[in-house]
């Protein structure tokens, strides 16, 4: 299982993590159902993480995926874009056969279409 932040991306992250009143410990990836193509990717800033959550750390910065969406999200690359157009975190996933044009929403074929994560 990999998970791997572009340097732009965990300079980004990392920026939540500093200050001495800021809670945020990690960010928690996942898959949920939902957008155009069946699945929609979930990041979150946590405190803590689930007690099943996998984790990962990478320039400093802990990555938590959810137990569930492992099979969803292998190899997957986070980027952050900053542009006239765009604006936020991009994912690129090589699990995913179809996304939109938003980049939010895909689908893959190792789950006959169905629009819940693979075990």
């Amino acid at each position: 299982m990999t998970v791997t932040l572009t340097e732009k991306a965990a300079f980004r992250l990392q920026t939540f993590f500093t200050g001495e009143s800021s809670k945020i410990t990690g960010i928690r990836v996942g898959v949920k159902d939902g957008g155009c193509n069946g699945h929609e990717y979930a990041l979150n800033l946590v405190s803590q993480p689930n007690a099943e959550d996998l984790r990962f750390d990478q320039n400093n910065v802990p990555i938590y995926v959810d137990p569930n969406s492992v099979s969803l999200l292998d190899g997957i690359v986070i980027d952050f874009v900053d542009s006239l157009t765009q604006s936020g975190f991009t994912f690129t996933n090589p699990n995913a056969t179809e996304t939109c044009g938003c980049g939010k929403s895909f689908s893959t074929a190792n789950c006959g279409g169905q629009a819940t994560p693979c075990s």
